[in-house]
C-alpha cells in the first residue's frame, strides 16, 4: 500500500493547531485590511464596519474549509489553501457603492459569483496552456508585487504621519526578520517549521515596551456575532455592476490559478483539471456568500504560499485548521480585536520574508523552462516587466475607463495574462517556428589557407540566450 502524499497527511493534534494559527497570523491584517478600507470609503460607521469584518473573516474561514477538505466532487482543490477578501475587487465596490448604492455591490457580487460557478469547468479547460514558463513568470511578479505590501506595513502608509518610516519599526522588523531566518535555517524539525510564528511571537514581546501595542477598544465588541444575510437590504442589480464583478470574478480566476499552480509546484501534488475547476468553483462561492452575507470575494492568499514554501508543512489538514479558526473569528468578534492588535511593522518583517519566497521559488520554476531559447526568455522578460509595470508606477491607469482598471491596475493579471498570450503565441502555433528559424547562428569558422592543420569545421558553441 502506497503512503498518502504529505498534502493528504494529518499531523498531530498539536502541530496542526500551531501551524494553523502560525496560517492565520500571517494573513489576518490583509484580509480585515479590505472591509476596513471598503468601510470608510462607503462612510460606514465603526459597528458597520465591525459586522463586514465578522463577515468577511466567517466566510474567509467557509472557503479556506472548502478549498481545503473539498466538497465531494463540486468544489474545493483539496490543497493548503487559505483565502482571504480580495483587492481587486475594492476599487469597483467602492464605485459602485457611490453609484448605486450598497444593495447593488453585494447584488452584483452574488450574480458575479454565480458566473464565476458557471465558468469554473470551462476556464480549467485551459490549465495545459500554463506551463513552468507562464507559472514561474506569475509568481515572479506576484512575489515582486507584495513585497512593497510588506514595506507598507512596516514603514505605514501616511507619510504625514509622525511614525511613517520610524527607524524603531523598521529595527523591530528587521529583528522580527533576522528571527525567523534564523529558525528556519538553523533551526531543526518542528523548531525550523514553526520559525515564522516564532519571529511572530518574539515581535509581539519586543514591542511592548515599544508601546507599539494598544488595547483601546478591544473588548467592547460582542462576543457573538453572526452576520445576518442581506444586512443592508434587498439586492439590486444594474447591469454595470454585475459586468463590473464578473470581471472581478475573470481577474481572481486568473490569480487563483497562478497560486493553485504554485502549491501544485511547491508541494509535488499534481493539479488536473478537475482539481483547478473545483478550486475556481470555491472562488465562485467566495462570490455567492459574500453577496448574501455582506462579505467579499475572496483569493488565495500567497503570503499563505509562502508560508508553506518556507515551513515546507504541505498538509491541507494544517490549513482546513485556519479555517476553523477563522469561522471562530468571525462568529466571536472580541477574539478577532486580540489578534488585530499585532503591530504591523512586526507582520510586515514575516511578510518580507515569506513574500520574496513566492518570488524565489517562481524563478525557480522558470528554471524549468528552457530560457536558453531567445524565445522563451523574452516572453518571460516582457511578462514580468509589464506585470511590474502597476507596481513600479502608480496611477498609471488613471485615465482609462473604471472597468479597465479593473484589469490594468493588478500586476498580477497584467503578467499573466501577457505570459499567457506570448506563450500561447510563440509555443503553440506555427509563429513560434517562424521566430526560431529566423534567430542567426553564428558561422562555422574556416581554416585558413595556411594552416596547415587537417580540414576540419570547428563549431563556435552556441551562445547563452540574450535579451
Amino acid at each position: 500500500m502506497s503512503e498518502a502524499h504529505p498534502v493528504d497527511t494529518r499531523l498531530p493534534f498539536a502541530r496542526q493547531l500551531a501551524f494553523g494559527v502560525q496560517h492565520v497570523l500571517i494573513m489576518y491584517t490583509g484580509c480585515i485590511t479590505v472591509p476596513l478600507v471598503f468601510g470608510a470609503a462607503a462612510g460606514l460607521d465603526r459597528a458597520t464596519i465591525g459586522l463586514l469584518i465578522s463577515a468577511d473573516l466567517l466566510v474567509a474561514g467557509i472557503i479556506t474549509l472548502v478549498q481545503s477538505l473539498g466538497v465531494g466532487k463540486l468544489a474545493g482543490a483539496r490543497l493548503p489553501i487559505v483565502c482571504g477578501a480580495t483587492f481587486v475587487g475594492l476599487n469597483p465596490m467602492i464605485l459602485i457603492a457611490k453609484e448605486y448604492g450598497l444593495e447593488a455591490v453585494y447584488g452584483s457580487m452574488l450574480i458575479g459569483g454565480v458566473v464565476g460557478v458557471a465558468l469554473a469547468w470551462p476556464f480549467a479547460r485551459v490549465v495545459r496552456f500554463f506551463p513552468p514558463l507562464v507559472t514561474g513568470t506569475v509568481l515572479t511578479v506576484v512575489g515582486v508585487s507584495l513585497i512593497g505590501v510588506a514595506g507598507g506595513l512596516i514603514i505605514g502608509t501616511d507619510p504625514k504621519s509622525p511614525s511613517f518610516a520610524a527607524p524603531s519599526n523598521i529595527g523591530l522588523a528587521a529583528v522580527v526578520v533576522l528571527i525567523a531566518v534564523a529558525f528556519v535555517c538553523i533551526g531543526r524539525g518542528v523548531w525550523s517549521q514553526l520559525g515564522v510564528l516564532i519571529a511572530l511571537i518574539a515581535g509581539i514581546v519586543i514591542a511592548l515596551p515599544m508601546g507599539l501595542i494598544t488595547t483601546a477598544g478591544v473588548g467592547t465588541a460582542d462576543w457573538i456575532g453572526i452576520p445576518q444575510p442581506f444586512h443592508f437590504g434587498s439586492p439590486q442589480f444594474p447591469v454595470t455592476a454585475v459586468v463590473a464583478m464578473s470581471i472581478v470574478m475573470a481577474v481572481v480566476f486568473a490569480e487563483s490559478t497562478a497560486s493553485m499552480l504554485a502549491i501544485s509546484e511547491i508541494t509535488g501534488k499534481p493539479l488536473g483539471k478537475g482539481d483547478l475547476a473545483r478550486g475556481l468553483v470555491g472562488d465562485g462561492l467566495s462570490g455567492v456568500l459574500g453577496g448574501v452575507f455582506t462579505a467579499f470575494v475572496d483569493t488565495i492568499f500567497n503570503q499563505n504560499v509562502g508560508a508553506v514554501a518556507t515551513t515546507r508543512v504541505y498538509s491541507r489538514y494544517v490549513t482546513a485548521v485556519s479555517g476553523a479558526i477563522l469561522v471562530v473569528l468571525g462568529l466571536v468578534p472580541r477574539i478577532g480585536e486580540v489578534v488585530a492588535v499585532i503591530p504591523k511593522p512586526v507582520v510586515g518583517g514575516v511578510g518580507l520574508v515569506l513574500f520574496a519566497t513566492v518570488a524565489v521559488v517562481g524563478v525557480t520554476t522558470l528554471l524549468k523552462a528552457d530560457l536558453t531559447d531567445r524565445v522563451n526568455a523574452t516572453v518571460a522578460a516582457t511578462a514580468i516587466g509589464i506585470g511590474l509595470l502597476p507596481v513600479f508606477t502608480k496611477d498609471m491607469f488613471d485615465k482609462f475607463p473604471t472597468s479597465a482598471q479593473i484589469l490594468l491596475d493588478s500586476g498580477v493579471t497584467l503578467g499573466a495574462a501577457t505570459a499567457f498570450l506570448l506563450n500561447l503565441a510563440f509555443n503553440h502555433t506555427p509563429l513560434g517556428a517562424m521566430a526560431r528559424a529566423a534567430i542567426v547562428k553564428p558561422p562555422a569558422t574556416e581554416p585558413s589557407a595556411t594552416d596547415d592543420a587537417p580540414t576540419t569545421t570547428t563549431t563556435t558553441p552556441k551562445p547563452a540566450a540574450a535579451i
